[in-house]
């Protein structure tokens, strides 16, 4: 999948001379937390947050001088060395920068223009559609050797039970790296003979672990 299939296009942005006010109000208004800032050829030369505003406001304590605060432009305020990345992009890759680099929110761009925007809620709701934790249906997990044709191995026990695979996740087990843990996502709330099945072929079930299921 790549950075395009999910990304926002249809961006608010504001440019460097709109005021901290300007920003404050765009996005209360459209419910938004990050603020692209573009000048007059679309092209990219900042973002500001919510909690750069946030940051840039007396307390409380001292609303008095919002006011002169507010008047300033955001070319004062703005971050403009930014992470950005291109429609192409994997989005498995854009996630590892949000991991990395501790961010909210991805800019798109091509030709440094901006073309959308991707945030940490976008990447949540890809990675629900993409296990199928949306939808009706158990979860598997299976500790096997790391070697190949494992993964083939337990879809092949899952298949001859006419059992549909809605996704498949494997990564690899933090105790020993010789082993990997496969998770199964598939289209059946009674999983009991699947585990019947994968345990008799000799495989650990470690999720869903089931009393009276052999082993």
């Amino acid at each position: 999948m790549i950075v395009e299939e999910i990304m926002q296009s249809d961006v608010r942005t504001l440019k460097p001379e709109n005021t901290i006010e300007e920003a404050c109000d765009l996005m209360e208004k459209k419910r938004i937390r990050h603020l692209p800032i573009v000048n007059g050829s679309g092209k990219l030369v900042g973002l500001v947050t919510d909690r750069d505003i946030r940051a840039a406001l007396p307390s409380i304590f001292l609303r008095k001088d919002d006011q002169g605060i507010l008047a300033k432009p955001l070319e004062s305020l703005m971050t403009t060395e930014l992470i950005t990345c291109h429609p192409l992009d994997f989005v498995e890759e854009v996630a590892a920068l949000f991991y990395e680099h501790n961010i909210g929110c991805l800019p798109v761009v091509n030709d440094r223009k901006l073309v959308g925007i991707i945030t940490e809620t976008d990447l949540l709701h890809t990675l629900v559609a993409l296990t199928g934790a949306h939808q009706p249906g158990s979860q598997i997990e299976v500790k096997v050797p790391n070697k190949a044709g494992m993964l083939n191995s337990v879809a092949s026990i899952i298949s001859a039970r006419k059992a549909n695979i809605s996704s498949v996740l494997v990564y690899p087990d933090r105790q020993d790296a010789s082993y990997k843990i496969l998770v199964f996502r598939v289209q059946t709330m009674n999983p009991i003979s699947l585990i019947d099945d994968l345990k008799k072929a000799g495989f650990n079930v470690l999720w869903p672990n089931l009393p009276g299921v052999s082993s």
